[in-house]
């Protein structure tokens, strides 16, 4: 798992788009370095004050190329710009799109892996690298959100990570960086692979994990968290819900064994990570281990 910086060329594919052009943009006034964007039918046209390319090959072979790709693309065409983005020498993709037929995610994930890229995704609301750049439709510019800080964040779902980061914020700390690794059951960025980066992190002295009952990647993270210095704390939803019955947005089937609320917490107690009843628990719990960190309270515009 690499972190986007601000040094990184980004390439926004489907940047002419509804969504593209609003996220580019906002991409751009935080910092994010974007170079190009792809569109077969608009070659050769600016767009978002960058050159708009027929094909991520092309942006490539321009002047400086590109680092890591955002994909603002529907589901049906993910696979094609994707696998179009490995060979042409990306080394972060970051996939936005939910609803990608599995057998083309499992294509792409399989692609990425052989060729050394990493991704993100698919349906992940994207990664922050706080005071530098962010990919995707995190709210990074919004300061109640994302503040500077030293604990990062990853999460399964989009919606829970930004709560758990107001949270942190409210708390009176800061983040280095959030990592959406996305919520499909099928991902190519794992929790344990960023909670290593994390680890690894410049300036990051604590990591929360928002986990969801499904999969075990928060047990294959709770067996590195073991090995870490730094405090690590995780809230899992889904605690009350059925066994044996399809929940979330990761469409895991919970029965018995490893999946379940239950073994999530066990596996990740033993492994010395505090396990957060609710979100709105992150803030005590950071106070216990990083009280010197703790942010002078800014004055902020409402809402």
């Amino acid at each position: 798992m690499r972190i986007v910086r601000a040094r990184h060329r980004v390439l926004v594919q489907g940047i002419t788009g509804k969504q593209g052009s609003f996220w580019t943009e906002r991409m751009q006034a935080y910092g994010t370095n974007v170079v190009g964007g792809v569109n077969p039918k608009k070659a050769g046209i600016v767009h978002c004050g960058v050159p708009v390319y027929g094909s991520a090959k092309e942006a490539m072979d321009s002047d400086g190329g590109f680092d890591a790709s955002v994909l603002f693309i529907p589901p049906p065409g993910v696979k094609d710009a994707a696998l179009e983005a490995i060979e042409a020498g990306a080394r972060n993709l970051c996939i936005l799109t939910e609803h990608i037929p599995v057998q083309d995610v499992m294509h792409v994930v399989a692609a990425a892996a052989e060729a050394g890229c990493v991704v993100t995704g698919p349906n992940t609301a994207g990664s922050v690298t706080v005071g530098e750049c962010f990919l995707g439709f995190m709210p990074a510019f919004n300061e109640r959100i994302f503040r500077k800080g030293t604990v990062g964040a990853i999460s399964r779902s989009g919606s829970l990570g930004t709560l758990i980061c107001q949270n942190v914020v409210s708390a009176g700390f800061g983040l280095s960086a959030f990592i959406g690794i996305g919520g499909d059951p099928i991902v190519g960025t794992t929790t344990r692979e960023a909670l290593e980066a994390l680890d690894r992190f410049e300036g990051t002295e604590a990591v929360v994990i928002v986990g969801e009952i499904g999969g075990t990647m928060e047990e294959e993270a709770a067996e590195y968290a073991a090995t870490m210095s730094k405090p690590v704390f995780a809230f899992i939803a889904g605690g009350a819900s059925p066994a044996g019955r399809k929940m979330g947005h990761a469409g895991a089937i919970v029965s018995g064994g490893k999946g379940t609320y239950q073994s999530k917490r066990k596996a990740l107690e033993a492994a010395g990570v505090t396990v957060l009843d609710t979100p709105s628990h992150v803030g005590d719990a950071l106070k216990g281990a990083l009280i010197h960190s703790v942010i002078p309270a800014v004055t902020l515009p409402s809402l």
